[in-house]
């Protein structure tokens, strides 16, 4: 069975779109069928896969605007053996047009039915707010992952995504479960990182990732070359950290 992962955080800069990128390529490393679906408008997640977002010809928001079919708009990752749905700045434009539509949260999950057979994981890079974008993305996931920096005010905006997680599980999803938190930008040198890090574990336990990433210069410089870590070297702590968070999620899933 298909495992849909939201990989959400409303906070910009906590990880989430290097937490995509590289566990798409880590879980394929592994043998996995893997779609990353970018539905962020900055398009990162794109660029960062090796894909040029100013030159698609189609995107992610013609599959949730025109209906077009996700098959005519996925692309294989140039590097990391993986498929990517692809989006760009044409997003913007999509999340408001969306208001104005029937049904408009279910977008997403109806265009995923006719090819979830394909895959192993679908992972979703949401946006950094909690919008219609990322509703979609969480009424179609089965789990919502979240990175997220061991600091003060990472935790307030931890409260306000679970907050949101628990609406869309008791009015549109009830399958949604929180799946994993996963520590980004770790520095264990910090003792605030430590002690908020020590928070997480005793309130949510097993929910936390025993991986941890940490702080590196290989997971920065990565996506200026087009390509997850891993390929850029894959001997750097930030490639090692992801294998192994690719083996603690298929531990999850067998």
């Amino acid at each position: 069975m298909t495992k849909k992962i939201a990989i959400a955080n409303q906070k910009g800069g906590v990880g989430k779109t290097t937490t995509c990128v590289n566990l798409a390529a880590s879980l394929a490393a592994t043998k996995r069928r893997v779609l990353m679906i970018d539905m962020d408008p900055q398009g990162n997640g794109t660029m960062g896969c090796g894909i040029d977002k100013s030159n698609l010809t189609k995107s992610f928001s013609d599959v949730l605007l025109e209906d077009l079919e996700a098959d005519a708009v996925i692309l294989p990752a140039p590097m990391g053996g993986f498929d990517v749905l692809p989006g760009n700045q044409a997003l913007t434009l999509a999340e408001v047009e969306l208001l104005a539509q029937g049904e408009r949260e279910y977008r997403l999950r109806n265009a995923l039915k006719p090819i979830l057979n394909k895959y192993d994981y679908v992972l979703v890079d949401c946006p950094p707010a909690l919008n219609i974008l990322t509703v979609n993305a969480l009424v179609a996931s089965d789990g919502v992952l979240i990175p997220m920096q061991c600091e003060y005010y990472a935790l307030e905006g931890l409260t306000a995504l679970l907050e949101t997680v628990e609406q869309v599980r008791l009015k549109a999803n009830p399958a949604l479960q929180l799946y994993g938190i996963l520590r980004t930008m770790f520095d264990p040198r910090n003792n605030l990182a430590n002690e908020v890090s020590a928070q997480l574990m005793k309130h949510f336990g097993e929910i936390v990732f025993r991986t941890v990433i940490p702080r590196n210069v290989r997971l920065a410089e990565a996506p200026s070359f087009g390509m997850p870590a891993m390929f850029h070297d894959k001997y750097s702590r930030g490639a090692l950290a992801y294998l192994a968070l690719a083996g603690e999620v298929n531990q999850r899933d067998p």
